[in-house]
């Protein structure tokens, strides 16, 4: 695949400017953080979701709507996605939307089944009666893949599986993504690709059941942080790690619609696939304020122990590759929780979060505004 790396790995914003965007999700943690980087390049963007998922939210606190057309909907009602994608008439489509919670997905498996796998059947049904679609990136998980709790990082070839209803609908999402690919979309002109991230980590996540967004609700709360699973291993990253993924990719699907067509990962250095424990431990103490955790005893449904992602594949033929460690990682949602409490305005803060981590993937004048 000689040839497919584009501006040796970063996100280009004179290839967005100007471009017509189409975002699922964009009320949520991730769709956010995509919004404000797409909206800061110049693009032309349009997002579809559900009302933001939690109070507060990410989408509301750095007025990521004002930037945007922002439409609410459900993607499990294909006659209203539809609607809202052929209007919008996108150039690019990346698709984000999800029911994105392993515990949640015990709660209500149809729920999450009907999202995650025929709310991507109808994105993709979607795009195929819109005109001017050239590249779409469907973002899934680390978790479709069948787990076997070995050492090593998975990669792209390896079979789709997942023990929970959550994990089990992304991969099945990734055949779904496959079958669209293969039967109709490459002959249509369309290239598509699945993107693979690791689990996600940032300021502004305010989810239940998820592990940074506990720890922080039980330091406001002035309590130990419950922790189930204190030894599972998971490939932590920024949120912005796998964003400006999903772009490159997008870009690679534009300038090299054949190769770029197919699944990536886009996961951590190998030693920051930390236990939970190291998490809690080094969050704690960044946090001071006598901040702690306790072991959680109580009966808690299955979840992977060791969790992995081979990236080899997106460095060495995207030319994309992480750019913070671990360590910043969790400084950095420590300094923007702080910020965020302080009454600080978290658009402006959020943009120069932007410009701290991807600073040639912004526009000059953005980065002049931020200085």
């Amino acid at each position: 695949m000689a040839g497919l790396v584009m501006q040796q790995g970063r996100v280009d914003p004179t290839f967005w400017a100007g471009k017509r965007v189409f975002l699922t999700g964009h009320t949520g943690f991730k769709g956010s953080w995509m919004a404000l980087w797409l909206q800061q390049m110049g693009a032309q963007l349009t997002g579809f979701a559900l009302s933001p998922p939690t109070e507060p939210a990410l989408f509301d606190v750095a007025l990521v709507g004002n930037g945007m057309t922002s439409i609410i909907g459900d993607i499990r009602d294909p006659a209203a996605l539809e609607q809202a994608l052929v209007g919008a008439d996108p150039e690019i489509v990346i698709h984000m939307a999800a029911q994105p919670l392993v515990r949640a997905s015990y709660d209500d498996p149809i729920g999450t089944y009907a999202t995650n796998v025929m709310g991507t059947a109808h994105l993709l049904e979607s795009v195929r009666k819109a005109a001017n679609v050239r590249a779409c990136v469907v973002v899934t998980t680390d978790k479709c893949y069948e787990n076997r709790e070995w050492a090593w990082g998975y990669r792209e070839d390896e079979a789709m599986g997942g023990h929970d209803p959550y994990s089990n609908s992304k991969g099945c999402a990734e055949l779904v993504v496959s079958a669209y690919r293969r039967s109709f979309l490459a002959k249509a002109g369309i290239a598509l690709a699945s993107g693979r991230a690791g689990n996600v980590i940032g300021g502004g996540d305010w989810a239940a059941d998820r592990l940074i967004p506990d720890i922080l609700r039980a330091i406001e709360r002035g309590e130990a942080a419950l922790i189930r699973n204190p030894l599972a291993i998971r490939p932590w990253q920024h949120v912005l790690e796998p964003v400006g993924g999903y772009l490159e990719l997008a870009q690679a699907l534009w300038h090299k619609p054949e190769q770029a067509a197919q699944a990536w990962n886009f996961g951590p250095r190998d030693d920051d696939a930390r236990p939970v424990k190291w998490i809690v431990e080094r969050m704690c103490d960044a946090w001071g304020d006598g901040a702690a955790w306790t072991y959680d005893e109580s009966v808690q449904p299955h979840e992977a122990r060791h969790l992995k992602l081979d990236i080899s594949k997106a460095r060495a033929e995207l030319g994309w590759q992480p750019r913070w460690d671990l360590e910043q990682a969790l400084a950095s949602i420590v300094a923007w929780q702080r910020a965020w409490l302080s009454g600080v305005d978290m658009h402006a803060y959020c943009l120069t979060e932007l410009q701290r981590f991807a600073p040639a993937s912004l526009p000059l004048a953005a980065q002049e505004h931020d200085r």
